[in-house]
């Protein structure tokens, strides 16, 4: 089983247990990452084509490791000029390993296992009674003046301040 997954800007062709390195990703060494958007699968003769992922499908990987890569040389120079200019890049990576590629089948059968495990506990644990309890709201007092009432009072009252 392989899937082609779309992560930061381009897509790599993956399998369980295969190592990938990435681009740069902001996840801890050690921690669990998921993929979901998942282009194609293909489980052997039963390939599923997204449009433009597919529904369902996730990718689960662990990270490994961070790095970088290899040291390019990057020289510029422009001929009888005397222009010359030398620079080093070292391009940084996310080394992750795939462990497993769930499909909507898997998904949907990993929950009904756990929705009838819960439905057991449930039944086990009936309550005696329930209590119902209802409340009542108070009206609040939203008598308001007029906002025109009230400047026409502080006018009124300056007037026979002066």
């Amino acid at each position: 089983m392989y899937a082609i997954i779309e992560a930061c800007g381009k897509q790599y062709k993956v399998a369980e247990g295969d190592t990938v390195f990435f681009e740069k990703l902001d996840t801890e060494e050690g921690k669990k990452i998921t993929f979901d958007n998942v282009v194609l699968v293909s489980d052997g003769d039963k390939i599923q084509i997204g449009s433009p992922y597919v529904k369902g499908v996730k990718v689960e990987g662990k990270v490994i490791s961070h790095g970088k890569g290899k040291k390019i040389i990057v020289f510029k120079m422009k001929a009888k000029k005397n222009y010359r200019r030398t620079q080093g890049h070292r391009q940084p990576y996310t080394k992750i390993e795939i462990t497993s590629i769930k499909t909507g089948a898997e998904k949907a059968a990993t929950t009904k296992t756990t929705e009838a495990k819960v439905e057991k506990t449930e039944t086990a644990k009936k309550p005696a009674a329930e209590k119902k309890t209802t409340t009542t709201a108070k009206k609040a007092d939203t008598t308001k003046k007029p906002a025109t009432a009230t400047k026409k009072a502080e006018t009124a009252t300056k007037e026979v301040a002066k």
